[in-house]
């Protein structure tokens, strides 16, 4: 086997973080010039510049990008090897996560998440992260430490564990006609539809449950987000399919009820990458989620039923 210099991979990880020779030398406690001569290593042994300048920055070619998930994650994994993690104390815990999850869910465990960290670690920080879609190169690139949400094509390598079920519900504000009596199918359908779709899709699992019955509703307002819809229903004669746990602070004030059809559970969970299986705080923050979404939200059901 040839010999492979792999202080190389250290300063080809830096240099990919830093778009800088000057702040990966920095970074690295090394000089500029010792940088530049170990970017030149670089280059001969991969055949790629892997980075060029584009005016006064540096910019990665594709081969760096390429490389740049897989060079992050050997060199973590080699950080581990030589300098295992034995003593791990929250209390003096010093990080910052990055979670990302939608409105919804923020709405409802966000807060309760928060202090049940400040309470145990005052040094951690937690940022949350937009969720537009499902796509996880986020998780794979190490940018977000824990996505929140229903798994999707997540790829096999990723790591998943469900955090709570939940189901969708209808609701209307409080003085509505379908908050006296029963909500039968049939004066479910009469009134006018919003949907909640990142996507725009005006259609999904109600829609074919109400077609198994022969029934058809009106979906006239399409909306990106489950706050966008509660906020149109207050305010409107239209009805909101949200989710419940996931909505229960917002649904304050409203009349909320159990659809008419049978729709399939939805099963939240939190997922990661694996680099970070065995990193304690890590393993210390997806407790905080389980411990959290465990508790909140617990009694919503039962006010519907």
């Amino acid at each position: 086997m040839a010999y492979v210099d792999l202080n190389l991979l250290v300063v080809l990880d830096a240099l990919l973080a830093e778009n800088s020779v000057a702040r990966a030398a920095q970074r690295l406690e090394l000089s500029p010039s010792a940088l530049s001569r170990s970017l030149a290593k670089l280059r001969a042994t991969t055949g790629d510049p892997l980075l060029v300048r584009a005016g006064r920055e540096l910019v990665p070619t594709p081969l760096a990008l390429e490389l740049r998930t897989r060079v992050r994650a050997v060199v973590e994994d080699a950080h581990s090897v030589l300098y295992p993690c034995t003593d791990f104390d929250v209390a003096t815990l010093e990080r910052t996560f990055t979670i990302r999850a939608n409105d919804g869910f923020l709405d409802t465990f966000a807060a309760n998440l928060i202090s049940y960290i400040d309470e145990a670690a005052p040094g951690v920080h937690v940022r949350f992260a937009p969720k537009p879609d499902k796509n996880v190169a986020a998780l794979r690139d190490g940018l977000v430490d824990v996505e929140i949400g229903v798994v999707g094509d997540t790829g096999p390598e990723l790591r998943i564990q469900a955090l709570f079920r939940d189901r969708f519900i209808g609701v209307v504000r409080a003085d509505h006609v379908l908050a006296q009596g029963e909500v039968t199918a049939q004066r479910y359908v009469g009134f006018k539809h919003i949907s909640v779709s990142r996507r725009g899709y005006q259609s999904g699992p109600i829609d074919s449950a109400l077609a198994g019955i022969g029934l058809q509703r009106t979906v006239s307002v399409v909306v990106p987000g489950f706050p966008a819809a509660l906020s149109l229903a207050r305010q409107s004669d239209m009805i909101a399919n949200v989710p419940e746990r996931q909505t229960e602070k917002s649904r304050v004030g409203m009349f909320s009820f159990a659809l008419p059809v049978t729709t399939g559970e939805l099963t939240v969970s939190q997922i990661w990458h694996p680099r970070f299986d065995k990193d304690r705080p890590h393993r210390w923050l997806r407790g905080c989620l389980r411990h959290v979404c465990a508790i909140e939200g617990s009694s919503s059901r039962d006010d519907i039923e």
